[in-house]
């Protein structure tokens, strides 16, 4: 599911970050229900990371330009779009402090993730595994 902006190096909308992040999510819900509807713990881990991939493109790369679903045998695909040229970098953990697992959740949750940098900003894939999804793109 690709969400392209009127011009590719501007933000999604006009709205906050955090209202972009939630209604990202629901169009993922949406998504989800259509092409995982078993997906149990999995469709909560693809959620999850498409979350994370929004809130940090939103909080560390000036916003997100587009982003896209796909669902293949057994896996969600998400990619998620930002105006920056800056790789995702992985922090220490540490819980005295908030934030900085983001990264690591998506990392974790995903079986891979691709980083892809371009003349228009980044594209950040991550694969989650899905077993009840049928392949869909939208």
């Amino acid at each position: 599911m690709m969400h392209p902006s009127g011009d590719a190096r501007r933000p999604l909308g006009d709205e906050s970050g955090l209202r972009a992040v939630g209604r990202a999510r629901g169009v993922a819900r949406g998504f989800l229900a259509w092409s995982a509807p078993e997906g149990g713990s999995a469709v909560d881990a693809v959620l999850l990371v498409m979350s994370e991939l929004f809130t940090n493109a939103v909080r560390h790369a000036g916003g997100v330009t587009g982003f896209r679903l796909e669902a293949g045998p057994g896996t969600v695909t998400v990619a998620v779009h930002d105006a920056s040229t800056v790789s995702p970098q992985s922090v220490p953990l540490d819980v005295t402090r908030p934030g900085g697992f983001g990264w690591h959740l998506v990392q974790e949750l995903s079986v891979d993730v691709r980083v892809e940098v371009h003349a228009e900003g980044k594209t950040v894939t991550a694969v989650v595994q899905c077993p009840m999804a049928v392949t869909l793109q939208g």
